[in-house]
């Protein structure tokens, strides 16, 4: 039963972080920097801080009582996963949901599955949950050869997208993706799926505050709330300082009081992307209290993620005037990508 609702909370996890791109493309007359930032102070400031103040006794009391260098790595993954959202966002915008999110994610995948099992091995005395125990055991084994069905299918979806690429005209492309740009869009795209996995790390390093938090009498359900407060402080400093310099090279601070633009709407749309993108490791951190922080847990998410981001893609016309075969082709991975979920879900239950 854990097994189940832990694959429920990870799927509304992975269906919010695969939709929440769509209320930005509502944004109208705004640089995309400053779009970006305003969805940031929701879903890396307000939004959290509002979570885990409904859900963790006395959190900021946690976060001070904790040990400085457990704060600073939690805060330094957090930074280095900010790079990987800033870049994220970055493959949306020039490769669409589908080509942007199933490339991004099959280094994301990897390395954010594998990482905290490596490093429990490495710098802990945990004898269960280590990379050791997971190819010696038999649902560790499972679930690593769930990740690597996964892995297979993403890489199947990245090829369909390079199919399109090859099938389409630039203006047949932009039709749907306005900067359409395979170049810069496979460039950010590498180095946000590389990045975006130091997110799983961060959850890893301040794992003691959630343990404090349970202590306290939280419910185990929201334990990781605290541990976003300050991974996603570090998030929110890179993207905070690269929208800034976008803003002062573009002359895009403007922006924010444009009364030719739509102010209203743009701020909510903003606010409704951003909320929502944080309601995908809200619904993460209930997933990862049935699952465990390991392989299972990460694999799921990236994994719901894909889906639904394909899913979107579709509905939105990014496979438009593709051929027959490159159309099935992208329906294949996306077949894959559901059969390593179930691969996995039985790993996690032996």
């Amino acid at each position: 039963m854990e097994s189940i609702f832990g694959l429920i909370f990870h799927s509304i996890g992975g269906f919010a972080s695969g939709s929440f791109y769509i209320p930005y493309n509502r944004v109208k007359s705004w640089a995309w920097e400053s779009a970006w930032i305003i969805g940031g102070v929701f879903s890396w400031l307000l939004v959290p801080y509002l979570a885990a103040y409904l859900t963790i006794p006395d959190f900021m009391g946690i976060i001070q009582q904790t040990d400085h260098t457990i704060l600073f790595w939690t805060y330094i993954m957090g930074l280095l996963w900010g790079i990987g959202g800033l870049t994220f966002g970055l493959a949306m915008r020039y490769l669409g949901m589908s080509l942007g999110m199933s490339i991004a994610l099959s280094l994301c995948s990897t390395f954010g599955a594998l990482l905290p099992a490596v490093y429990r091995d490495l710098f802990t005395t945990d004898t269960v949950g280590t990379f050791t125990y997971m190819i010696t055991h038999t649902g560790g084994q499972v679930v690593l050869l769930g990740v690597l069905v996964c892995l297979a299918g993403i890489v199947v979806c990245g090829k369909a997208g390079m199919m399109k690429e090859a099938e389409l005209t630039d203006a047949q492309k932009k039709e749907t993706i306005k900067e359409f740009n395979l170049t810069k869009g496979l460039i950010v795209a590498v180095i946000s799926g590389s990045m975006s996995a130091c997110f799983n790390f961060g959850i890893e390093a301040g794992k003691s505050m959630a343990d404090v938090a349970v202590a306290n009498g939280c419910n185990p359900l929201f334990q990781n709330n605290v541990i976003f407060i300050v991974v996603l402080w570090g998030g929110f400093t890179t993207n905070f300082i690269w929208c800034m310099y976008l803003n002062t090279k573009n002359k895009s601070f403007g922006d924010y009081l444009n009364k030719q633009s739509p102010l209203r709407k743009n701020y909510t749309f903003a606010a409704v992307a951003g909320t929502t993108w944080f309601l995908q490791f809200f619904f993460y951190g209930m997933g990862e209290s049935k699952l465990g922080n390991g392989a299972s847990s990460w694999i799921l998410h990236m994994a719901t993620i894909i889906l639904t981001s394909n899913c979107w893609g579709i509905f939105f016309g990014e496979w438009k005037g593709v051929s027959k075969p490159t159309f099935r082709t992208i329906l294949l991975g996306i077949g894959i990508i559901l059969l390593s979920v179930i691969i996995v879900g039985i790993g996690n239950s032996l």
